[in-house]
């Protein structure tokens, strides 16, 4: 079993959810006593959430690519950033290291082309869902990405930020974020991604009839793929 290098942190409350589902995907794989080997490096994300806001994206990138030196120092056979969002700096982060990043959005455009997705609704932070390097990635693979307006988009954003991350579900941002899905829907998304760490902790699948692709459950999935291969 190859030895995982996680990222966290970012928040810390969808990164328990990466080491839960990373060991009860090597158990359900192995059986018995088993569980993940893995390495966890959990930056302060009170430290990278002004960079993000002042669009300071360099000094985000150093100190994240810093987190993944030391995972590889650690024993780690290849690293998994445990959001999507700072996948902004996926470039440098794979430049200061000399073992693979496992890229979400390459999960996830492999989960959704295997179920022949091709038009997608996302939901995620304004960076992943105004900025062009998650929606040109998802694009360049074969997937075409419709986005939401301009004020429901910030509706998620502030959910994320402002509740989510801090594990405050509440049930008028559930109501939100369904109106949100149900809209994507209705201009030809054919399933939606959770393009936050995040968002599982308040929508599932059981929520809505209209396909939804966690993210988080996707990496997980890819992650103890190349564990065990």
């Amino acid at each position: 079993m190859k030895t995982i290098g996680l990222i966290g942190g970012m928040s810390w409350e969808s990164t328990q959810s990466y080491y839960r589902q990373l060991n009860e995907q090597i158990r359900d794989q192995l059986g018995g006593l088993h569980s993940a080997k893995l390495v966890l490096y959990s930056v302060d994300f009170a430290e990278i959430e002004p960079l993000q806001q002042q669009g300071d994206w360099a000094a985000a990138a150093k100190i994240l690519s810093q987190a993944a030196t030391a995972v590889e120092a650690a024993g780690a056979d290849f690293v998994l950033l445990c959001t999507n969002t700072m996948h902004k700096v996926a470039p440098e982060i794979e430049q200061a290291i000399s073992i693979p990043l496992l890229h979400i959005v390459d999960a996830t455009a492999a989960a959704l082309k295997a179920d022949g997705i091709r038009t997608v609704g996302l939901l995620g932070t304004r960076f992943t869902m105004e900025q062009a390097f998650y929606r040109e990635r998802l694009e360049a693979l074969g997937i075409d990405v419709i986005v939401p307006n301009q004020e429901q988009r910030q509706t998620i954003h502030d959910s994320i930020f402002q509740e989510l991350c801090l594990g405050v579900t509440k049930t008028e941002s559930k109501a939100a974020f369904l109106e949100t899905i149900h809209d994507l829907s209705e201009k030809g998304a054919e399933a939606i991604i959770l393009g936050c760490t995040e968002i599982g902790l308040l929508v599932t699948s059981d929520d809505t009839a209209i396909p939804l692709y966690d993210t988080t459950k996707i990496h997980v999935s890819a992650a103890t793929t190349l564990a065990l291969t």
